[in-house]
């Protein structure tokens, strides 16, 4: 008997050796992964993985999809790894808004070391063998790419963006985890509202990254796909530790930007008319340049309140900025949708209006006048309480915005399961809807 339990007390020991030494060196691997792969009636199982890490595979593409156009010294073919991970280049001005494809690829690439989040509070971690992911993450920096391959859409250069996209089509077509589930379970970001805009439509089945559905309505829907918050423009405010917030910002509304948009931005130059010489308020035309950043990044400090009207698309990054900054948002847009609102309130530090409303002279001004101080102060705080959920860095950090878009996509796999299996043995599909 005690040789019995001497063997048993031996072999837990070994199987515990194994998993410490699995969490060391394997990096973003998913340790669980390696052991699940012994279980293959387990591991590809979906039951009971609610909460759970995502198991994330990622298409191993040539540089020029993705990196190559940040950094073009290595060979198209040179595989990507973290040692060659290119840093984002901080003087790319508005190609940094849309780079949450950049910031998701580096989170899978991290290998772990250093001072980023562990390996067990990350929400997404990338597994080799495909038979055992989740999810599969398509790396195509599809609105960098709308933006290096062309001014313009009429800009030959243009031309290098349609292959692109061309070329991606063509390889997930011909992957067969792309044909058993239709693409339902490939993730695609196209956060620029113009990426991926030849082709989208042949791959709209996937879950899409997107920051608003303004132009992408009919193929884009928010039961399927993931609202992204832009990459903010201005610098966090880290020390906000003035005795009184309130007294010590004295503008009572900021806005700086474009005020000739198209589409539902056209409220923007209507809202001009209306706030541009009112008493404390700040409503100045302003460009996308370092200098401006730095205007618009001293002003939302100084202002209680930051407009965020629409721009070309329901969304802009100005809802980011304003947020970082500590300054309340206030929305006015009748088609925004916002990013991971399953999990975070905005009423709680934001104020909406309808177009309509913001509109009416006077209205807008003296409904923000009649928030208490004690009101703005809850709102403020709630501001500094969430802002790391809009921070995208390297190495990727516990509940920033890289882990919180993962968790959204966490959050699609029991509808994504559904569609995948209910297609398997449909002999005529969707046939409720006729």
């Amino acid at each position: 008997m005690k040789d019995v339990i001497n063997k048993s007390l031996a072999c837990l020991v070994v199987f515990f050796l194994f998993l410490c030494v699995s969490l060391i060196f394997t990096g973003t691997v998913d340790y669980k992964s390696r052991f699940l792969s012994f279980l293959p009636q387990l591991s590809n199982s979906t039951f009971c993985r609610t909460g759970s890490q995502l198991r994330v595979y990622m298409y191993d593409l040539p540089r020029r999809f993705n990196v190559g156009m940040i950094d073009g010294s290595l060979p198209d073919e040179t595989p990507v790894r973290a040692d060659n991970f290119p840093p984002w280049k901080e003087n790319n001005g508005l190609r940094k808004q849309h780079s949450v494809e950049y910031w998701m690829m580096a989170s899978l690439l991290y290998n772990g070391n250093g001072e980023g989040d562990s390996g067990s509070s990350r929400v997404a971690v990338r597994v080799m063998d495909p038979e055992l992911a989740d999810v599969f993450f398509v790396p195509f920096f599809a609105s960098l790419s709308f933006n290096v391959h062309g001014r313009n859409m009429t800009d030959p250069d243009t031309e290098i963006d349609i292959k692109l996209q061309n070329d991606i089509v063509n390889i997930l077509r011909g992957s067969k985890y792309w044909q058993r589930s239709a693409g339902r379970d490939h993730v695609i970001p196209i956060h620029h509202p113009n990426a991926f805009r030849v082709h989208r439509d042949k791959v709209n089945a996937s879950i899409f990254i997107v920051a608003d559905f303004g132009r992408i309505m009919d193929i884009s829907r928010l039961a399927k796909d993931v609202v992204a918050p832009y990459v903010h423009m201005v610098e966090s405010l880290l020390n906000d530790n003035h005795e009184d917030p309130y007294e010590s910002r004295k503008t009572l509304l900021f806005f700086r930007g474009r005020t000739v948009r198209k589409e539902e931005g056209l409220v923007r130059a209507k809202l001009k008319r209306i706030l541009g010489k009112k008493e404390d308020v700040i409503y100045e035309e302003g460009s996308a340049s370092e200098e401006g950043f730095r205007t618009s990044t001293q002003g939302m400090r100084s202002s209680k309140f930051c407009l965020n009207p629409a721009g070309d698309t329901p969304s802009s990054c100005r809802l980011f900025d304003a947020i970082v900054s500590h300054c309340v948002p206030v929305i006015v847009s009748d088609k925004i949708e916002l990013p991971y609102e399953s999990e975070i309130d905005y009423k709680e530090f934001s104020i909406f209006f309808s177009v309509k409303e913001a509109l009416k002279p006077g209205y807008m001004l003296d409904q923000l006048k009649g928030i208490p101080k004690e009101k703005w102060m809850k709102m403020c705080l709630r501001l500094q309480n969430i802002s790391h959920h809009f921070e995208y860095q390297y190495p990727p950090k516990k509940e920033d915005a890289v882990n919180m878009i993962w968790r959204q996509v966490r959050e699609k796999l029991p509808a994504v399961n559904l569609a995948v299996h209910r297609s398997r043995r449909l002999k005529v599909p969707d046939w409720w809807r006729r």
